[in-house]
């Protein structure tokens, strides 16, 4: 995607990317899960591309974690992306962390 999206976010609002790994997964036995296996309610990765002006916690590039089932999809330029309220977001795991910190905060 281009540094620059065609779009401003307004409020609280999030444009997020679905991470790649966001599909299949692999067990620690090595068995292949597909994406659409039911295993109860599971929560996915994302990519911030895109915040509004009254965002406090996340910046672009951030890594956040928040529930598929309560979103909206939306697609720029040929990309889908989802639409998310910071409210919406369970946690948030970023490289910018200082010594000592994990990394993830609620």
């Amino acid at each position: 995607m281009d540094a620059k999206l065609p779009i401003r976010m307004l409020h609280d609002r999030l444009l997020v990317s679905l991470d790649k790994e966001a599909g299949d997964r692999r067990s620690s036995g090595g068995i292949v899960i597909p994406a659409t296996a039911a295993m109860g309610r599971r929560l996915a990765w994302a990519r911030v591309e895109a915040v509004g002006s009254q965002v406090r916690a996340v910046e672009v590039g951030d890594r956040v974690l928040f529930d598929p089932e309560d979103r909206a999809e939306v697609e720029v330029r040929g990309e889908s992306f989802i639409l998310l309220r910071e409210r919406d977001l369970h946690a948030v795991a970023s490289e910018r962390i200082d010594e000592g910190q994990t990394g993830l905060y609620l």
